[in-house]
């Protein structure tokens, strides 16, 4: 069985965060593992509470890990602060980690800011290069390039730019411009477009985790990145086709939809 680490803060609600990406990587038929940053008290409606563990205790679960189950792949998500980025960093690269998907997360579905810029920072230039991939949706695209996004034209231009500056592949998260659920992959000089269609107009929660853990598990599995992109969008598309009315914010997915071989 493969084997995958999740870096990232805990949700609460079970929507987003470790819990949606426990979830992803079962449905996904991989052994799944966390080393936790955060503590949230949140829900639906947004985050109350964020309660960060010390870079220390953060680095003893992730040594924990590699010195007996050896990740396959590794997923990072929300990252509380730039001490905690720079333990990440540091271990990864000491274990020689290897399929690396980073998540940048900056703000919840909701609008709770969940990083800080200096974070973004530590981030930007120690994590990025060594990920494999890195997943922004839009507001993050900007935030990591100083560039604003007002068409599809504009996706390619700051993906290229970002994975040119970063040393790293970059997937852009289109669905902030409503119009479709397009992504686009820019990869070793290369750029293309993975299509996707609108399924909801509802706010929903979880997406980001669950796509960057289902694109880490099927890296995990041998596929290729752009066969790890494409099983990861039909597989969100099949959480979101059947979301049900949980909460009264944001919508969380059906994790347990179904799965790709």
């Amino acid at each position: 069985m493969k084997k995958v680490l999740t870096i990232a803060g805990s949700d609460s609600s079970g929507g987003a965060g470790i819990q949606a990406d426990i979830k992803t990587m079962t449905m996904h038929g991989v052994y799944a593992m966390s080393a936790i940053t955060a503590l949230t008290a949140q829900n639906t409606t947004g985050v109350r509470e964020i309660y960060p563990v010390s870079p220390e205790f953060l680095k003893q679960q992730i040594d924990a890990v590699f010195e007996d189950i050896r990740p396959d792949a590794v997923k990072i998500g929300m990252v509380s602060t730039p001490e905690q980025a720079e333990v990440i960093a540091e271990r990864l690269i000491f274990y020689k980690a290897k399929n690396i998907v980073t998540d940048p997360v900056a703000v919840s579905t909701s609008g709770s800011g969940l990083s800080t810029a200096e974070t973004y920072e530590v981030l930007k230039n120690k994590i990025f290069s060594i990920s494999v991939l890195v997943t922004p949706n839009i507001p993050e695209a900007e935030l990591i390039s100083g560039m604003k996004i007002n068409a599809p034209e504009d996706i390619i231009k700051i993906s290229e730019y970002i994975s040119e500056k970063y040393k790293c592949s970059v997937l852009c998260k289109g669905g902030h411009l409503k119009e479709n659920a397009n992504d686009f992959l820019f990869s070793e000089g290369k750029g293309v477009w993975f299509r996707g269609k609108r399924l909801t107009d509802n706010e929903l929660h979880g997406t980001g985790c669950t796509l960057s853990s289902a694109i880490a598990s099927n890296l995990a599995k041998g596929h290729s990145l752009e066969k790890s992109i494409q099983s990861a969008k039909e597989y969100i598309s099949d959480c979101i086709d059947s979301i049900s009315d949980i909460g009264h914010g944001c919508k969380p997915l059906n994790h347990m939809k179904g799965v790709l071989e």
